[in-house]
């Protein structure tokens, strides 16, 4: 590289106890982290403070300069790299993710996540964005092109927290920027040690993190020297941050909460379906923004979907992320655990059918909560109207294709949605009506590199992934002459 040289760390971050060693606090300092499935000692993880943010800040504000004046090629170069030294740790940092969030090793889980991280990298690596031409004729020559907006600050959730993460720093990086991010405080250690990992090819001080609780969060996202917040979580904290951005007129990405509706339509095949069905509800055990949270299903093919779910959930085992076997996990966090029986149990004393699950092993170590899937519901309950974030599908009968869009829309959020039907352009034009950021037809919550996504309406705002997601963090600069 011309600009900066990138950091040369020989140490070897390919075993679980070599990450653990790089990233956690010294003995008898930090915080706990217990595994969400046998509640045992994961690590203790270091726990920054406000003062702390403005160093991590200003060694951001320095790095940058220097990556700012590198070409998109140098940069893309070491976004490969990257993503190479993810690879190179894989097993371990799979390892270590499966211990804190609880999400198995297999399915589209533990090993999936990491193996996304690389892939994100790569592919924010790949994008083309080339500056153009606007105006080019006797009355002269206008260019638009794309300049880094400095230092962004960036805040994580526990669900998918070394992924969105990678959402978050794959671009920035891309555009010329430095980032400090501030992970979930229920998973530190994973995103502490994809920061350790990555920070072994990137150039100091470019990447940083600062594990902690909310009020290091909200130090972060209000300081001064942060041009741009880039936040996935709640939609109350996300308008929090909204209001704190107000002074600075700070750049906002935020991908807040949803409760994705998915309609079934008469013509579609409940047998063909229903895998994807379910892995769309229950994918990361229903931990997902974008899962599908509740189903609407024509009465002419209620009962066979119904019957045809709990077939699929049935084969799916749960049980203790690190065993093979296993697709389904915990909740991450008992808070969380609680939210998702308190929901059904409101369902069950409204009159709800419990077709699957609904009893949670009272003698069970962890946080396990089982596969659920409840009918006979009404679109109002709590169930339905709330998001429930845990493994628990309602399904909701309709009459009225009508019925079934207004039910969908009915909420204050819009971030994935879905239909399901054999005649794709009727699926299309059912999918015109839906209002959510995205719109999967036979699938749910299948995010792409390349394709932008961000929610409406309460779900959030600004774009992620594709050339889009490259723009969103930058700044737009017309030279004309």
């Amino acid at each position: 590289m011309t600009s900066q040289t990138t950091k040369n760390d020989a140490t070897d971050l390919s075993d679980v106890a070599a990450l653990l060693a790089a990233i956690e606090a010294p003995a008898g300092d930090g915080v706990e982290i217990l595994d969400p499935a046998t509640g045992e000692l994961v690590g203790r993880a270091p726990q920054r403070g406000v003062a702390d943010v403005d160093r991590a800040v200003a060694t951001a504000r320095e790095a940058q300069r220097a990556w700012a004046g590198t070409s998109h090629a140098e940069r893309s170069e070491v976004l490969n790299r990257a993503a190479e030294a993810i690879e190179a740790s894989a097993e371990a940092l799979a390892t270590l993710l499966s211990r804190e969030q609880g999400k198995p090793l297999n399915g589209p889980n533990a090993r999936f996540e990491v193996g996304a991280c690389a892939a994100w990298l790569r592919a924010n690596a790949a994008f083309e964005l080339e500056p153009e031409v606007l105006v080019d004729d006797e009355s002269g020559t206008a260019v638009l092109e794309y300049v880094p907006v400095g230092v962004v600050g960036a805040v994580g959730p526990w669900n998918w927290p070394m992924m969105i993460s990678v959402w978050q720093i794959a671009p920035s990086l891309r555009m010329g920027n430095a980032v400090v991010l501030k992970p979930s405080e229920y998973t530190p250690l994973s995103v502490s040690a994809l920061v350790a990992v990555m920070n072994q090819v990137l150039p100091e001080g470019l990447l940083q993190v600062l594990p902690g609780d909310g009020a290091l969060g909200a130090a972060l996202t209000a300081h001064d020297g942060v041009d741009k917040v880039m936040f996935t979580g709640s939609t109350a904290t996300g308008k929090a941050i909204m209001r704190s951005a107000a002074d600075s007129v700070k750049r906002l990405t935020l991908e807040l909460g949803g409760n994705d509706a998915g309609i079934v339509l008469p013509d579609a095949d409940p047998e063909a379906i229903a895998e994807d069905l379910f892995w769309g509800a229950f994918i990361n055990t229903g931990q997902t923004c974008a899962a599908m949270k509740r189903l609407y299903v024509h009465e002419s093919q209620y009962e066979q979907v119904c019957r045809a779910l709990v077939a699929v959930a049935e084969k799916m085992p749960m049980g203790v992320g690190l065993e093979e076997q296993n697709v389904l996990g915990p909740l991450q966090n008992r808070a969380q655990y609680d939210i998702v029986a308190d929901l059904v149990e409101k369902a069950r004393s409204a009159g709800a059918t419990i077709l699957l699950g609904g009893d949670p092993v009272a003698d069970r170590t962890g946080h396990f909560y089982p596969t659920t899937l409840v009918a006979d519901i009404d679109n109002d309950n709590p169930l339905v109207a709330e998001e429930q974030f845990g493994p628990v599908l309602p399904i909701v009968k309709y009459t009225e294709l009508d019925q079934a869009i207004a039910w969908a829309n009915g909420l204050d959020v819009g971030l994935g949605s879905s239909v399901w039907g054999s005649d794709i352009d009727r699926a299309r034009e059912v999918a015109s009506r839906i209002e959510a950021g995205t719109t999967w037809i036979n699938k749910h919550g299948a995010v792409d590199p390349r394709m932008p996504f961000g929610g409406i309406k309460e779900s959030g705002q600004g774009l992620e992934f594709g050339v889009e997601g490259l723009k969103s963090v930058a700044l737009p600069k017309v030279t004309s002459w």
